[in-house]
Formats: C-alpha cells, sequence, structure tokens
C-alpha cells in the first residue's frame, strides 16, 4: 500500500469524467487500498480516484469516528438508484479544497449500487453523513468539486485563494 498525492484545486484533471471499472481485479483492489491509506494520511473521510489522477470510477469512504474500529467502503461504478426528496444541508470540505468548507444542500438519503473489493453488486442505503460523502465522491467522477454546488462569488473566491496558494508554493519550491 502507499500514500499517493492528492491533486488540489484549481487543476484540470479534477474536471475530467472518469470511466467505468469493467472489473473489479488484483490492480483497482491494490487502487482502492492505496486511496484509502492515502485518505486516512490525510484525515479525510472519503477520496475519489480522479483526485490522485487516475480517471476510473472508483471511490472510498470511511467515516467511522474517532476511536471507533475503521469501517472502509469501497465502490467501483457507484450509481445512485434511489433519493429521497428531502434535502438536506451539511457542511463540505475536500481533500483537493484543503482548508474551505462550504455548507451543499444535498438528497437527505440515497441508494447506491456498486461494485465492492470482490467484484460483487452490492446496494447501500445511506443517510446523514454517509449519504452526503457517498454523493460528494460520485461528484467527482463526473467532474463536479462541491464548491460547483454553492454560489459563484464564494466559489471563485475559494479557487482564487487557493490558485494564490499553489502560485506561493511553487515559487519558493
Amino acid at each position: 500500500m502507499a500514500v499517493l498525492s492528492i491533486i488540489i484545486a484549481p487543476d484540470p484533471r479534477l474536471k475530467k469524467k472518469s470511466k467505468p471499472v469493467e472489473k473489479v481485479d488484483k490492480g483497482i483492489r491494490a487502487l482502492m487500498d492505496d486511496m484509502l491509506e492515502t485518505m486516512h494520511a490525510a484525515n479525510g473521510i472519503g477520496l475519489a480516484a480522479p483526485q490522485i489522477g487516475v480517471l476510473k470510477n472508483v471511490i472510498v469512504i470511511d467515516v467511522s469516528k474517532s476511536g471507533e474500529p475503521a469501517n472502509p467502503i469501497r465502490m467501483a461504478n457507484p450509481e445512485i438508484i434511489w433519493e429521497s426528496e428531502e434535502r438536506s444541508p451539511h457542511e463540505e470540505g475536500c481533500l483537493s479544497l484543503p482548508e474551505y468548507f462550504a455548507e451543499v444542500e444535498r438528497p437527505e438519503r440515497v441508494r447506491v449500487r456498486y461494485l465492492d473489493h470482490e467484484n460483487e453488486i452490492r446496494e447501500l442505503e445511506a443517510d446523514e453523513i454517509l449519504a452526503t460523502c457517498v454523493q460528494h465522491e460520485m461528484d467527482h467522477l463526473k467532474g463536479t468539486l462541491f464548491v460547483d454546488h454553492i454560489s459563484s462569488l464564494k466559489r471563485n473566491m475559494i479557487l482564487r485563494k487557493l490558485s494564490k496558494s499553489k502560485k506561493v508554493e511553487t515559487e519558493s519550491a
């Protein structure tokens, strides 16, 4: 397993659509394991393959709280097959937009069908933070960031600040 580099916005790679996985094989399982290690090392609760530069429909999630046993979820080709009409706001952050948060309103509950790490078709009903995280990570597979769900004024402000800090980081390297 390996800790991989996470792409920081603004970066055109984060806006690209990823492709379905034909089968969860040894290579995809290794990718999922590396993604989980990367996510945990960055203190995240979700990570999508495009965030590490891999344009495949793969996400990993672990919303277990500190002190609880880890409960990783590995998904390939996730698709929402049902969502509640009720919506709820949650403050979201992203490993690709470090230190920035915004309230995003999404369906309160979802049912997702996906291939697990053993290439088995599974369904998961999610609510609360898990539902938000699943939807957030699935957005990455379509090239959408959580800031795409907020006002353009707030989004542009966040992206300008990230762009500036990347420029300063590059110049001091």
